[in-house]
């Protein structure tokens, strides 16, 4: 499998099991874990290129082996995802995947995915995947890749902002999503579609992985 991703950053949830993922990660060119999640990429022969958090989830051992990589970031005011993707975006990297950011708790889960908009203009490109879909920041009018026939959700981070979508089998016409259902289990029609933006709106879209 081919990738544009220059970085992934792992977090301390649960971790891919299905084979696109795994690929993914195995390919990667460089692998930024949260504290939490260096027990999974250690069992799995995966050195991370970095460690970053605030040192509360690494066990002891692992703390000791890779010494070496960790910095420490003590900020409580920001999660450790947060502080993984600031250390990738200082360090230069510019297309970033994040894995390993759902499942588990769904408290975590929910804000993990909320703060893709946070996390976009810092990046060319920033997606979080789970071994069920993708999940894309957009911030302003954009037409995307899709498959024919697949799932596609659109969560609204800004209730103000209105949304029209073209090539959906369920269009939006103008219209303020205030609660996230209702962007939710369309299906695109084609190998495409356009999501236009007004100003204030900010999207988070879902694809879902193709059966």
């Amino acid at each position: 499998m081919t990738t544009s991703y220059d970085c992934i950053v792992v977090a301390n949830g649960s971790f891919p099991q299905t084979a696109g993922p795994l690929e993914l990660l195995k390919s990667a060119p460089a692998i930024i874990a949260c504290d939490g999640a260096v027990q999974n990429l250690h069992e799995r022969g995966l050195i991370p290129t970095a460690i970053v958090g605030d040192l509360d989830s690494i066990p002891p051992a692992m703390l000791q082996l890779y010494d070496d990589r960790i910095h420490t970031v003590e900020d409580q005011e920001i999660n450790d995802l947060t502080k993984a993707v600031r250390f990738a975006h200082s360090s230069g990297f510019r297309n970033l995947l994040i894995l390993g950011a759902t499942g588990l708790r769904e408290d975590h889960t929910l804000g993990n995915i909320s703060l893709l908009t946070d996390y976009k203009p810092l990046f060319d490109q920033v997606e979080m995947i789970s071994d069920y879909g993708r999940f894309v920041p957009v911030l302003q009018t954009a037409t995307l890749p899709c498959t024919p026939g697949q799932q596609i959700s659109i969560f609204s981070m800004y209730p103000c902002g209105e949304i029209t979508t073209e090539g959906l089998r369920w269009p939006i016409t103008r219209r303020r999503l205030t609660s996230w259902w209702q962007g939710s289990l369309n299906e695109a029609t084609g190998t495409e579609f356009t999501l236009t933006l007004s100003p204030d709106a900010r999207l988070i879209v879902y694809f879902q992985t193709p059966l």
